[in-house]
């Protein structure tokens, strides 16, 4: 089966899952309440990642070069602006109308970190130290953060022009999957090396570090439970921990299953490729 996917998102307006199907060049739907698949997107092309916020997405096409900004609940297409090479990781503010995708780059252009003004279409970017992941803003749109895989490192940096950056090293190699507990603060990092890193949105500090089973893709913080959930596609489990009490557990899912997608309060959606479609758990 040809199925390779990526960063999926939820968008809370819709309660709809918006998933990007990367090996297809489209982003799958599920309507969350009737839990149904309910269409298929055509027209981005080796999507790598799908984020929402209040009735808007934002996709990164990386075999094309370019970011799409649609309507959750229409599917209509609002525009679609250049990117650099590759584009990757990003995020979306709509009460600002920004867009952000940092994009790996290929032999004539490095890694860049972009800031996109959707309505007024002008953009913004800076290089960046290495290959970018995933990344996050704070609660206020202030600042944005990103993973940067070698050397393995948070960058931060001011929106909406992009100074004031900031470099802090993590101590395990391979930053990746990225999230934000706003309210307290923290970062957690999944790293390829096999550890999840908390560190303070404010000032850098590692707080703390957890191993885990192997190397990460996705992460996603549930502010309902106050637990991390980390997807590893090798063996195929999601790895959770509880910062504040350092719990822990592993829900076995299958080889492959690297991405997903969470629903405040209680759910957990992890595309696996093997079972051809999508495992429901419970947080």
């Amino acid at each position: 089966m040809n199925s390779d996917f990526d960063h999926a998102a939820y968008d809370p307006r819709t309660r709809r899952i918006f998933i990007a199907h990367t090996a297809r060049d489209c982003i799958e739907v599920i309507d969350h309440d009737r839990q149904k698949h309910i269409a298929t997107l055509a027209g981005f092309p080796a999507v790598a990642g799908a984020v929402a916020d209040d009735g808007d997405i934002l996709t990164t096409n990386r075999g094309a070069a370019t970011i799409t900004w649609l309507d959750a609940r229409s599917y209509d297409i609002k525009g679609v602006f250049p990117s650099g090479p590759r584009p990757n990781g990003a995020a979306i503010v709509k009460r600002l109308g920004i867009g952000i995708a940092a994009c790996i780059g290929d032999a004539l252009q490095g890694p860049t970190l972009q800031v996109i003004n959707l309505k007024e279409v002008t953009q913004r970017a800076i290089d960046l130290p290495g290959r970018p992941r995933w990344c996050v803003t704070d609660a206020n749109a202030e600042r944005v953060f990103l993973c940067i895989r070698e050397p393995s490192m948070i960058l931060t940096a001011r929106m909406r022009d992009l100074d004031d950056v900031a470099h802090w090293p993590l101590p395990c190699g391979g930053a990746h999957g990225l999230d934000i507990d706003h309210a307290r603060n923290r970062l957690y990092a999944a790293c390829d090396d096999g550890g999840l890193v908390e560190v303070d949105s404010t000032s850098g500090k590692v707080t703390n570090v957890w191993p885990i089973a192997g190397p990460p893709d996705v992460a996603f913080f549930n502010p309902a439970t106050g637990r991390v959930h980390v997807a590893i596609g090798d063996p195929g489990l999601i790895e959770t921990i509880d910062p504040r009490t350092r719990s822990r557990m592993q829900t076995v899912t299958a080889e492959g299953a690297h991405t997903t997608a969470i629903v405040v309060p209680n759910r957990l959606y992890v595309i696996s490729p093997r079972h051809g479609g999508v495992l429901v758990l419970g947080d």
